[in-house]
């Protein structure tokens, strides 16, 4: 897959990243499983639409088509849209929104002019100010590891409608993909089975098969053969 990329910061604390990437040529692609939802603007053959993309609770193959575009803003966990249920997002589950005309689309009622890779702050600036982007304290303070006091039925409505996810299911996320950095930077697969709290070897692989589409050692030989 001849993807060529690059990421950066944004100025909103509601954003995890913005990223963009191309690709010259057709091909299928393995995508990991990932607890935030984005926002992807992709040009494809001339025409350009902006998705919303929700999580993913595990690892699928996917297809890129050639000389194809994609930009994306990738929110925090806890960020989200009121009027746009992440959880009807969930596992490929996207939701293209309406063209207003070649370079613009509707949101929300009214057309949002497409952003860009350069003018992104500008597009999530004016989403928070008209309270069409919102975020969670509940699920921001659970993250940072300060637990709420409540019920944990109520905990899992707040994640469920700011993430789409349970709680659980975004540890899991989140812990395969430390797995993944940790056996990228030559820790033996015992050691990381153990750091990480797994119960044994066949959960940790079970883990990364299920997230990630890959092997303990497929991954460790990968960073051995880099």
């Amino acid at each position: 897959m001849e993807f060529v990329s690059n990421t950066r910061s944004a100025n909103s604390s509601f954003v995890e990243m913005l990223w963009h990437t191309h690709s010259d040529h057709a091909d299928t692609f393995t995508s990991v499983a990932a607890s935030n939802w984005e926002m992807v603007i992709a040009t494809v053959n001339g025409e350009t639409r902006i998705t919303a993309r929700g999580p993913e609770t595990k690892a699928s193959q996917a297809d890129s088509p050639a000389a194809s575009e994609f930009f994306g803003i990738t929110f925090k966990l806890g960020t989200f849209m009121p009027h746009l249920p992440v959880k009807t997002l969930v596992d490929r589950q996207d939701m293209t929104l309406p063209e207003a005309s070649s370079n613009s689309f509707w949101l929300y009622g009214s057309a949002w002019e497409l952003p860009t890779f350069d003018n992104a702050d500008v597009f999530i600036d004016r989403l928070i100010r008209q309270g069409i982007l919102v975020r969670d304290p509940v699920v921001e303070a659970t993250i940072q590891g300060h637990m709420p006091d409540l019920s944990i039925r109520s905990l899992q409505n707040h994640f469920l409608q700011a993430t789409g996810l349970t709680y659980k299911t975004i540890q899991q996320i989140e812990r395969a993909h430390t797995a993944v950095s940790l056996l990228e930077q030559g820790t033996p697969i015992f050691d990381t089975t153990f750091e990480l709290g797994y119960f044994d070897q066949a959960h940790l692989t079970n883990s990364l098969k299920r997230f990630i589409g890959k092997t303990p050692a497929q991954i460790a030989q990968k960073s051995v053969v880099e």
